[in-house]
């Protein structure tokens, strides 16, 4: 079963409609990438799964649960999580400390505890920056760990938002346009990383205008254009698809 699926999903703003019956599924471990011409709905769909914009039809699933009509924060605490395109991390906090907040959930104590200093308290804060720590390490992060995230580049702040997704145990990643600002050598690094997380069972949604890194990352890839869902397939398929040279890849 997938992990994501979404049929005949529809939304509309003042009766104009964004998107048209989009019937998609994302599975455990793969990258699906979405791509599109500007105002496809690529940003709309995302909104839409993560619990932004509600739907005027269809149905979305999350680990065979529907998730439609659900508060934001209970779709995330379900494992989604959703990047944005102006970067959403916290600038005055270190990168370590961005990746704790990921982890505020799963620390298991109570305020009272942690203000009196109790034992079951300290412990688990120790445990929780141990794993933050660990997850930088795997993420090629923990150079920066003490740094204040605003001094951060765009690639590595991409990368920490990512990081802070992994330590609150994200089953389903939205990427909104990460490759955005970074340089060759941060964008291989970071469809590396992709891959890693894909190889551990992680589901990623991509939605990417950087053609090359989508078709060198992707298993598969959707395609919409006009809030219509013109071609799904492997990269391979999709590239070689009519409709997609017209609406999208035969742009200049």
């Amino acid at each position: 079963m997938a992990l994501l699926s979404l049929k005949n999903v529809r939304v509309a703003f003042s009766g104009l409609t964004a998107l048209d019956s989009i019937s998609l599924d994302a599975e455990a471990g793969q990258v699906l990438a979405v791509i599109g011409p500007n105002g496809a709905g690529k940003s709309t769909l995302f909104n839409a799964i993560a619990g932004y914009v509600p739907l005027a039809g269809g149905s979305i699933q999350f680990d065979g649960r529907d998730i439609q009509g659900l508060p934001i924060h209970a779709i995330s605490a379900l494992g989604m999580r959703r990047s944005f395109q102006n970067g959403g991390v916290f600038g005055a906090m270190t990168t370590l400390e961005n990746v704790l907040t990921g982890l505020s959930q799963r620390i298991a104590s109570k305020p009272m505890g942690l203000l009196f200093g109790l034992a079951g308290a300290r412990r688990a804060e120790a445990e929780a920056r141990e794993h933050a720590v660990e997850l930088l390490h795997m993420m090629g992060l923990a150079a920066i760990a003490h740094r204040p995230a605003r001094e951060l580049s765009a690639g590595q702040q991409r990368l920490v938002e990512i990081t802070r997704a992994l330590a609150a145990r994200a089953r389903l990643l939205l990427l909104d346009e990460p490759a955005v600002g970074l340089t060759s050598a941060e964008r291989e690094h970071l469809m590396a990383i992709l891959r890693r997380l894909c190889s551990e069972g992680i589901a990623i949604v991509l939605v990417e205008h950087a053609v090359d890194m989508v078709m060198a990352v992707s298993d598969r890839i959707a395609v919409l254009n006009y809030g219509k869902l013109i071609a799904t397939g492997s990269p391979q398929e999709v590239r070689t698809h009519p409709a997609v040279l017209e609406a999208y890849l035969g742009q200049s």
